[in-house]
């Protein structure tokens, strides 16, 4: 009897993981889709944002915060950044070109991201028009279960990247998306060596007009100083 009821709870426990990763499968489902959903109508997006970049060795936390812009035409994808607080900058990817214009000393910084462009549009539009079921092309994937993240009780999903080079950069990506809108509330890019960037998303605007300037890059009227570094 004691064999029999060792057994039969065995069989359970066996069940019980077995409907375990048959929900959990599911409930990844539903995130992909509702993630395909929002990138399917996306055009543009404006959200106040903070950062959060963490250096594990000196146990330091730099904020930034401002607000961004995102447009989306076909593949081709623009980003806008103020950044008001530290100190204030301008970002603006466009054409495979990320610039950043610092005011204080009067400077753009140009980075041509080369052949690089489509990695970086995939980091770029992760949660923000980037559809569900391409992730599963370059990450692999784990629904967490759900979170409180930007006032919601957002869908908690984890990205492992497949390609070593891609780990280099970030060992481990994780997104909380918002149910009714398929987009990110909050993001999580961790580096092997414990540092990271936690950014969080508010006021989140979906498909709202734009300013016909919000992707030109806001030099205030002066002539920057242009600095372009060279890459390794």
């Amino acid at each position: 009897m004691k064999r029999f009821s060792a057994l039969l709870l065995l069989l359970l426990t066996l069940n019980l993981y077995g409907l375990g990763q048959a929900n959990r499968a599911a409930d990844l489902e539903t995130v992909l889709q509702a993630m395909d959903k929002a990138a399917a109508g996306f055009r543009t997006l404006q959200t106040d944002f903070t950062w959060d970049q963490f250096t594990r060795v000196v146990s330091s936390h730099d904020y930034q915060s401002g607000v961004m812009d995102f447009r989306r035409s076909n593949k081709d994808v623009e980003m806008a950044a103020v950044i008001k607080q530290p100190i204030l900058k301008y970002v603006l990817f466009k054409g495979g070109v990320v610039q950043v214009y610092e005011p204080r000393i009067n400077q753009v910084t140009e980075y041509d991201v080369g052949k690089n462009r489509a990695d970086f549009q995939t980091y770029l539009v992760l949660g923000f028009g980037g559809g569900g079921h391409e992730l599963m092309k370059s990450f692999n994937l784990r629904y967490v279960g759900t979170e409180q993240a930007g006032g919601v009780n957002a869908y908690k999903l984890e990205l492992a990247p497949k390609s070593e080079k891609a780990r280099a950069t970030f060992s481990l990506i994780t997104l909380w998306i918002d149910p009714s809108r398929g987009l990110a509330v909050q993001q999580k890019f961790a580096e092997a060596s414990g540092d990271y960037r936690l950014a969080q998303y508010t006021n989140i605007q979906l498909n709202q007009k734009l300013p016909k300037d919000a992707f030109s890059l806001h030099t205030e009227g002066k002539n920057p100083r242009i600095v372009k570094p060279r890459g390794p």
